[in-house]
């Protein structure tokens, strides 16, 4: 009886109050007028006394007309876009700022029934403070929205952007979750994020290996803004390898992602002690070369030119030094390398089978600082300066060889007088020109020059320009243009004697403009969309005579030309709290163009000079012909449980370019194939699924992936092809069919005192070359094993930390011989002992393996020092195995022998001395 007593009395106090309220009318009119300012007039009219903080109402103003409104209409009107709320009665007005005072009891305080309702609709009452943009990086307690006791959403959506706070540049894959992780967000490239989280008091965590974690408390009122700023975390540097986003294996859509930790891979020893991020990726299961020093990479069953390898958006068509031994990639200017297998997104074309995507990082906008390392034959430096404070900088590096001077210094007379060198250099310039606009440029040129007999100079030389320019429009959308162009030549000097002297000369070169969009549709889609258009040009070949004797004819291929675009839009949709599916669509057409000349051949018949039924002219730029086609990116993720999901994926993929190479790795002398009127583009279907498990407690990562990919019009050449200065090349080539399947296993620690990760795969790649005309066939037009067929692949890499200035370092790689060709007989033909070979790669050479170890310095961590150094002192297979590299016959006295190369027969000890100020 009591309580009702109460209740009676307080909902009387109630009507009174909104009487008096309501029996005051007034007219007021405010144009830019001061908070307090409008707030006194109010008073001043009404009568009620006004109790308030002055520093609430700082810098905000009003601009609203009321006429004969009574006062809570004028109040709720002037503090509409503000933080305040107030409370009321018939004699006074009482603000506050961002709370309100509930004047009525909870429902449910009579009777027990209701309180579960009250609980999930009531906030508290008192809160520290609003926030529409805030940054923090404390615990301090932090209100985002204003809060009204009628709302009935349930949940609001935040966004922001999460930065470096030494170099001010966004931080890319860090994940936002609440503790218990039903809410959860990873930001994008440029630290942007969209998380969506439920009415009232929410605890936040931040996770990126290399990051201080945050803890952060967040009221939640409404929809608003919260910016992060994370300092990087020192011991970070002492952990191993390869550092994927955490928990985004197992929560992001994709399938056969893989995000490399640039810093982490220092303790890795590799050959000559040279820091390689390319190298570290085929470590990776699904991810292969073909041998020791061999430039490309295999990627589930691909061939070397389907990969994909972008530097800050730019194509590098070579991306290797020094004959494959070392990466074209400086590692101190490198911020992160993201390598897609299978869900490869919809804005990324041109290739079937990966995408390696580079990006620089950004300089220090607060100070000068920089990092540098000397080896045994290479030396590298970068340096990064503010050029104006927290707003723009400069990083640039370089890197270069000196082992002519060790070649020159060697017994063997053979080495003395070759010579093999190397440098790079790359500028990247980034300017945040204010919070929503940001521009960035990049400048890369490389340059290989060696000679392995004293005749000829072999030259080569990437160069790339990259231009980015970012805007936010507004927090749902933002959108960046870019343009980019690559070059790639070499370049042959021979000069043996003075009547063959000549110089070969080949170059690529492609420019691109590209528009990406992003827009958060709502909270369960995020659209990308975008276009692109690229022109490739190639000359594919010119030869010279050198000096009036040469007897060399010159000679000029005439140039190839191909313009390739594309559309694309990819929807990331959050069906429910555990399925998310990335559906995207990319249509990509391309025009072969003239200048030009081309063959028609006769149907049924060997493509030859002798087939050739009319001969086809082309004016400059007119289209020869034309390819096209839709391009399928769908994958899907399902939680199983907080850290355990399962996902499926299917990719469709296209491109218009070919490599043509008579070695079994890349060259640099290879020559680059667009697709024309005889030569089709290749096509490719790849099924992925995997499941993916995390042990958050002993920071463990589990998964198991399989594929299957089908390829079609895979470009090859007949035996004995003559690929370089040929005027008809399509009579010397192939297109058939490819298959490859296989099963990827990968197991990592990315924390603790022992480190690393151990990774195994089975996997097939077959290729198959059939046609009515039995001289187009191989192999009776049956799959065949293709060059780079591995089907096992073992690698373990590990760290063990002794204290954290000393530790361990190790790697192991077990792997398949590749398959080969051998002669297994001989005949008599026209008088001569001809050799028969078996099929084409029926046998294989032997198995590799290899064994290398490390020990790792670390200098003293005082804070005030000049520079901090690294020391890593490696022997590179410790075994000494003679891996083979390669098998050639020699007919010795009527005798068909069998030799092998091998590049590292003996352990390779190497000291390398690293610094960073």
């Amino acid at each position: 009886m009591k309580k009702k007593y109460i209740a009676f009395l307080i909902a009387l106090m109630s009507i009174i109050q909104l009487y008096g309220q309501s029996a005051t009318k007034i007219s007021v009119d405010f144009k830019d007028t001061p908070l307090e300012t409008a707030i006194l007039e109010v008073e001043r009219k009404s009568g009620l006394q006004f109790f308030f903080e002055t520093s609430w109402l700082q810098n905000q103003k009003v601009t609203k007309s009321f006429d004969q409104a009574e006062v809570v209409t004028v109040l709720r009107g002037i503090f509409e876009n503000t933080s305040l709320n107030f409370y009321s009665n018939d004699k006074a007005v009482f603000l506050l700022n961002n709370s309100i005072v509930n004047d009525k009891l909870p429902l449910g305080y009579f009777e027990d029934e209701n309180k579960e309702e009250y609980s999930q609709n009531t906030a508290p009452i008192f809160q520290e403070e609003f926030a529409s943009q805030t940054s923090s990086r404390t615990n301090r307690l932090i209100t985002i929205g204003k809060q009204n006791s009628a709302t009935s959403k349930k949940y609001y959506e935040i966004s922001g952007r999460v930065i470096n706070e030494k170099t001010d540049e966004g931080v890319a894959s860090l994940s936002i979750s609440t503790l218990d992780r039903t809410h959860y967000a990873v930001t994008d490239d440029n630290g942007n994020y969209t998380l969506t989280l439920p009415y009232g008091l929410n605890k936040l965590e931040t996770n990126l290996l290399g990051f201080e974690q945050i803890f952060q408390d967040v009221i939640v009122y409404g929809n608003g803004r919260l910016n992060l700023s994370l300092t990087e975390n020192a011991q970070a540097l002492d952990e191993v390898v390869v550092a994927s986003k955490r928990d985004a294996n197992v929560r992001d859509a994709v399938v056969g992602a893989t995000l490399i930790n640039i810093e982490a891979i220092k303790t890795i020893p590799l050959i000559l002690g040279e820091r390689d991020i390319l190298k570290v990726a085929t470590t990776l299961p699904g991810i292969k070369t073909t041998g020791e020093g061999s430039s490309g990479f295999n990627v589930r069953g691909g061939r070397a030119d389907q990969n994909l390898i972008l530097l800050d958006d730019a194509v590098i068509y070579n991306p290797s030094h020094f004959l494959g031994f070392f990466s074209a990639v400086n590692p101190f200017t490198t911020g992160s390398l993201e390598v897609y297998k299978a869900s490869i997104p919809a804005s990324y074309g041109g290739r079937l089978s990966s995408v390696f995507d580079i990006e620089t990082k950004s300089g220090n906008t607060e100070k000068v600082s920089g990092e540098g390392s000397i080896g045994p034959i290479t030396a590298n430096m970068a340096i990064e300066v503010p050029i104006v404070k927290e707003k723009a900088s400069v990083i640039a590096g370089v890197r270069a060889t000196y082992s002519d001077y060790i070649l020159k210094n060697l017994d063997e007379e053979q080495l003395k007088n070759s010579e093999a060198s190397f440098y790079d250099a790359i500028v990247k310039y980034k300017h945040a020109i204010n919070e929503n606009n940001t521009f960035q440029g990049t400048f890369y040129y490389s340059k290989d020059r060696f000679s392995i007999t004293s005749d000829s100079v072999f030259s080569y030389n990437n160069r790339l320009l990259s231009l980015k320019y970012n805007h936010r429009f507004s927090e749902k959308s933002r959108g960046e243009l870019l343009f980019v162009n690559s070059e790639y030549k070499y370049d042959i000097g021979f000069e043996a004697d003075a009547n063959n002297n000549f110089d070969f000369g080949y170059k690529l070169n492609e420019s691109q403009i590209k528009l990406n969009l992003n827009y958060n549709l709502s909270d369960a889609h995020k659209l990308s969309y975008g276009l692109s258009s690229k022109i490739y040009s190639i000359d594919p070949g010119e030869i010279v005579p050198i000096g009036a004797n040469s007897d060399v004819n010159a000679k000029t291929i005439d140039r190839e030309k191909g313009l390739e675009s594309a559309i694309y839009v990819s929807d990331l949709y959050e069906i429910n709290d555990k399925l998310l599916v990335d559906i995207g669509l990319r249509y990509s057409i391309y025009a072969a163009l003239g200048e030009a000349t081309q063959n028609v051949y006769a149907d049924g018949e060997p493509r030859s000079e002798n087939s050739v039924t009319e001969v086809k002219s082309y004016g400059k730029n007119e289209v020869i012909k034309t390819y096209g086609g839709p391009e399928y990116r769908i994958s899907g993720r399902y939680l199983l449980g907080n850290d355990f999901s399962f996902k499926a994926a299917y990719n469709r993929t296209i491109q218009y370019l070919h490599l043509l190479s008579t070695n079994t790795t890349m060259s640099p002398t290879d020559i680059w194939k667009l697709s024309d009127l005889n030569v089709e583009p290749q096509r490719a279907d790849q099924y992925s699924i995997g499941f993916f498990k995390n042990i958050v407690d002993e920071d463990l990562e589990f998964s198991l992936e399989g594929y299957y990919k089908k390829m079609n019009d895979l470009l090859d050449y007949k035996i004995g092809a003559q690929l370089i200065l040929n005027d008809d090349l399509e009579t010397e080539l192939l297109q058939g069919e490819g298959k490859a399947y296989g099963v990827e296993f990968l197991i990592k620690k990315n924390k603790g005192r022992l480190n690393g990760y151990f990774g195994y795969s089975y996997s097939r790649a077959l290729i198959k070359l059939d046609s009515e005309i039995r001289q187009e066939q191989v192999n009776n037009g049956e799959f065949f094993a293709a060059n780079y067929d591995k089907p096992h692949d073992f690698t373990m890499v590990a760290n063990y930390k002794l204290t954290k200035r000393f530790s361990f370092s190790g790697n192991f790689t077990y792997q398949t011989g590749r398959p080969v060709t051998y002669p297994i007989g001989s005949f008599v033909f026209a008088g001569e002992e001809q050799v028969l070979y078996s099929d084409r790669n029926q046998f294989r050479i032997p198995d590799y393996y290899r064994l290398d170890l490390g020990f790792n310095i670390e200098g003293n961590h005082k804070k005030n020092k000049l520079a901090h150094s690294f020391i890593n002192i490696s022997v590179y297979n410790v075994l000494g195995r003679n891996n083979p590299y390669s098998v050639f016959f020699v007919n010795e006295d009527g005798q068909i022998k069998a030799y092998k190369t091998s590049i590292f027969s003996v352990p390779v000890p190497t000291i390398t001395y690293n610094f960073k100020f």
